[in-house]
């Protein structure tokens, strides 16, 4: 097994044997990662999230090679899951896009297995979050040429975090008075859940390139489109520390449209009973989607989402979707889940010991197979350098490499 550290938090998160610092910049990053897969022999790439500038430059070396790869992420399936997908996730995933196939694949796959793990929360990825940028800061002096593909510092986010946590019992107070006067009131409403502006999703999966921009463009469709007694419900993605004033942007595109009365801002997540009573439920591409949809919910994704499927999410544009009357297809929905919870799920988390041990012990079983059995579904491409059936599951050599924390970081491992 051998690994790479981008930074100190790198190194701090891997007590083992085997690592190896690199210290030069993008520019150089190709080069030594080549000559590192040819000296290790390395036969597999497995990086946590596949967007970041040094991932995107390491799958495409890796592919060049014939060296194959494999992304985590977290889970479609939320809470409780991690994403294993060959060749890419999300809006690089290879699962296909024929609905057709998902329903005829849905009668062998197993009905969903809930288990009792419920995900990690929210204290323990903000434990780890702080450990991980603490040692990329007390590691600055060696890894000088390290920089994060981030849009703004750490401390940015702790700070708006350190004040925010005073307000939370009194946002979350606000939100709930909101809620019930929407649901009240019995106008027809929609949930535009928020995702967070350095996500790289919205940011490489999306035509926005941030939130501020597929706010605008929803409040105005809301504005000229939607029915007139209509509300819109904009919630705060739960995790988001306020580095954005996203509230103060809302009102002012509202104002702007003329629909400050009917468009109503909410921090601190989306509360499940809104999904419930909703008229339909606006995204550009967040996994809220599917969870949406699960319910029988009407979904439009304004982004690339690997649920965005003809008879699951609308597809005829933002503009018709408010005055839409279609549902998604549950049979649909249904085997949708359950083909990629067996092909792409795995069931565990990130930031907690218990959470890792799960998902660990499915990914070396799943990747176990990779190797034996050489099994290709539609769409995904392994990209082995020789064929997986003449490759002993004991010549198979690790290679591990991680750039910034997880979720909003990255953290890459190859195999």
């Amino acid at each position: 097994m051998h690994r790479i550290n981008f930074n100190g938090g790198d190194k701090r998160a891997w007590p083992l044997s085997g690592a190896v610092d690199y210290l030069g910049d993008r520019e150089g990053w190709p080069a030594f990662l080549s000559e590192r897969l040819s000296a290790w022999r390395i036969t597999d790439v497995i990086l946590f999230g596949d967007c970041r500038p040094l991932h995107r430059a390491a799958i495409e070396l890796a592919r060049h090679t014939g060296v194959a790869v494999h992304v985590l992420e977290e889970g479609y399936l939320r809470p409780g899951w991690v994403t294993l997908e060959a060749g890419g996730v999300n809006g690089y995933s290879s699962m296909p896009h024929d609905p057709a196939w998902y329903l005829n694949e849905g009668h062998t796959a197993p009905e969903i297995s809930t288990g009792s793990w419920s995900g990690d929360g929210f204290t323990m990825r903000a434990v780890y979050d702080v450990q991980y940028n603490l040692g990329v800061m007390s590691w600055m002096f060696r890894f000088r040429k390290y920089r994060t593909h981030k849009p703004w510092h750490p401390s940015s986010e702790y700070r708006a975090g350190f004040w925010r946590f005073f307000r939370i019992p009194a946002m979350k107070r606000r939100a709930r008075e909101i809620v019930n006067a929407i649901v009240r009131s019995g106008v027809p409403y929609y949930v535009f859940p928020l995702q967070l502006d350095a996500d790289s999703q919205l940011r490489y999966h999306s035509p926005f390139g941030g939130m501020t921009a597929a706010i605008r463009r929803v409040i105005e469709s809301f504005a000229a489109n939607a029915p007139a007694d209509a509300a819109l419900a904009v919630t705060e993605h739960p995790l988001d520390q306020g580095v954005i004033n996203l509230r103060e942007i809302v009102e002012s595109c509202a104002l702007a449209a003329g629909v400050s009365s009917r468009v109503h801002f909410m921090h601190c997540g989306t509360p499940s009973d809104l999904i419930d009573g909703c008229r339909g439920l606006i995204t550009v591409n967040s996994t809220m989607g599917l969870s949406a949809l699960s319910e029988g919910r009407r979904v439009i994704a304004l982004g690339r989402a690997i649920y965005a499927l003809p008879g699951m999410t609308f597809q005829g544009g933002l503009d018709a979707f408010w005055n839409g009357h279609d549902h998604p297809d549950q049979n649909l929905v249904d085997a949708f889940r359950r083909v990629i919870a067996q092909r792409t799920q795995l069931r565990g988390g990130i930031f907690s010991a218990r959470g890792r041990a799960m998902a660990v012990e499915g990914m070396l079983l799943r990747l176990k197979r990779f190797v034996e059995d050489s099994v290709v579904v539609p769409g995904q491409t392994l990209g082995a350098a020789r064929p997986r059936a003449e490759l002993p599951v004991e010549d198979v050599e690790a290679l591990a490499f991680s750039h910034d924390a997880p979720d909003e970081d990255e953290l890459a491992q190859t195999a």
